[in-house]
């Protein structure tokens, strides 16, 4: 708690005023959170001050690019709040005259406008410093420069580097230490609970620790595993079985399992049926999301893996069932692009009409396909990847 309020004073994150007649004071509380290695074991005790109110991993192993990460102390105390803002004393930090409040003058977390204001500051900086914003994507950025090149992903205060030239490293976080105290993680290892293995023949991610700690949550670290995420023969409806007593259980498990998916693209198609009944879960549901957590048990550490020796020619998949769901009688999309070897991207969605054709509904599938292929052709030109030959669908 000292170091977050050392933090924001050298910050210069307020002044210490009397609150102006006709103004309301926001409240303030202490959130603490412990931050875990991805062994387990903790790497650092949190405390922070709140206000109340895959595409490029796959281009790093085929072209061999270094991969790092930084990570930005106090992210949101670095942006300029442009409307008066007052806030009460820290608790545990009052002074002795209980009618001074803190009038802000940098965001803080808890703020509706924190993370605006922070991305708009650390976005400045990097144009600034001559990188290049994506268009396919606002959170990449790149900056190539002769043989050089180096590609940047930012997710809130968390960053993740790549690059060919190593001193294009050093100087980046020369520059971003004039702007931001950050701090260098070293080479890419564990992201946002992605873990990150390297070795000459390629790049393996997978959320093993993320996919135990949904087992022990739900109590199921010990069950039978399962051969298959859901019986391909069940037909879950929205009316069927008895209401739920709490849903957020059955809220929760799901939202886990959506962030799973990002590296685990076979339980796509199940989590999918799963989140169609988040506003009012049943038995048969929750049931179902058991199940999913079994057929887990059976692999945890299951992941990606992008090789080094692949070529960068798009192949993508796509197919469609139709009329599958009970309610609404809408066919569901789902495709998977290759990059060479690497699977890149994957999606299974319910379609937005109802298809009055099998072959309707394939068109469809294959319509979203193609927007997925030109979008991906963008992302390999702001990677400085050429894609001339056609993809194949």
């Amino acid at each position: 708690m000292d170091d977050e309020i050392d933090a924001l004073q050298l910050n210069n994150t307020w002044d210490i005023v009397n609150l102006p007649i006709g103004k309301k004071a926001i409240g303030s509380k202490w959130v603490y959170r412990l931050k875990y290695n991805s062994d387990g074991s903790i790497e650092r005790h949190k405390a922070r001050l709140v206000a109340k109110g895959q595409n490029s991993l796959a281009i790093a192993a085929i072209k061999g690019w270094s991969l790092h990460q930084f990570d930005v102390n106090n992210a949101f105390l670095h942006g300029e709040l442009h409307e008066e803002v007052y806030m009460k004393m820290p608790p545990g930090y009052s002074i002795p005259n209980k009618e001074k409040v803190c009038k802000l003058k940098k965001s803080l977390y808890g703020l509706k406008q924190a993370s605006r204001q922070w991305y708009a500051k650390f976005s400045s900086s990097l144009l600034q410093y001559g990188f290049n914003q994506s268009r396919a994507d606002y959170t990449l950025f790149t900056k190539g420069s002769g043989p050089s090149f180096i590609a940047l992903l930012v997710y809130v205060d968390d960053i993740i580097v790549a690059t060919n030239d190593l001193k294009d490293v050093s100087d980046l976080k020369e520059f971003l230490a004039t702007k931001f105290k950050i701090k260098d993680l070293g080479c890419l290892k564990y992201f946002l609970g992605l873990e990150v293995a390297r070795n000459p023949t390629g790049i393996q991610i997978c959320q093993r620790k993320y996919t135990l700690d949904i087992l022990n949550d739900a109590g199921l670290l010990g069950c039978k595993p399962s051969l298959i995420p859901m019986d391909p023969n069940i037909k879950l409806c929205k009316d069927e079985g008895q209401l739920l007593d709490d849903p957020s259980e059955y809220r929760r498990m799901v939202g886990r399992l959506l962030y799973l998916t990002i590296t685990r693209p076979d339980l796509s198609y199940s989590v999918n049926i799963l989140s169609q009944y988040m506003s009012s879960p049943r038995v048969p549901h929750l049931n179902a999301a058991y199940k999913v957590l079994r057929y887990l048990k059976k692999s945890p550490g299951q992941g990606l893996f992008f090789p080094s020796s692949s070529s960068y020619h798009l192949t993508v998949y796509c197919d469609s069932d139709w009329a599958s769901c009970p309610d609404t009688r809408r066919s569901t999309t789902g495709y998977c692009v290759f990059l060479g070897h690497s699977l890149v991207s994957w999606k299974c969605k319910k379609q937005t009409t109802v298809s009055r054709s099998s072959a309707e509904a394939e068109y469809r599938s294959m319509a979203s396909a193609s927007c997925e292929i030109i979008w991906i052709k963008y992302l390999l030109a702001d990677l400085q990847v050429p894609h001339f030959q056609p993809a194949t669908l």
